[in-house]
């Protein structure tokens, strides 16, 4: 990490809501940088499942490619994903 990442992750938690997080991504990223989190935020959530690849790729029209990307995250990286499906499935019981 740098000083530039370090300030990108200070602003994000210093975000209040829903709303001022739509912006302030609407401003900083393109409308397909933002479909493209959201799509592999899905892919995620499938894999999560034990969705099959082929699955996955069918219903979403989403590349193999980039499925096995977030596959070897999920599998081998830092903890990111399964610690933002965690918190999503903790909201979503309350």
């Amino acid at each position: 990490q740098n000083s530039e990442l370090d300030d990108l992750f200070e602003v994000i938690l210093s975000l209040q809501s829903k709303e001022e997080c739509c912006r302030f991504f609407e401003d900083l990223c393109t409308v397909n940088e933002l479909e493209s989190f959201g799509q592999r935020l899905k892919v995620a959530k499938m894999l999560y499942e034990k969705r099959t690849y082929h699955d996955i790729e069918k219903e979403t029209g989403i590349s193999a490619a980039t499925i096995s990307k977030v596959s070897k995250s999920m599998n081998y990286g830092p903890g990111g994903y399964e610690l933002a499906l965690a918190r999503l499935r903790e909201k979503e019981q309350k």
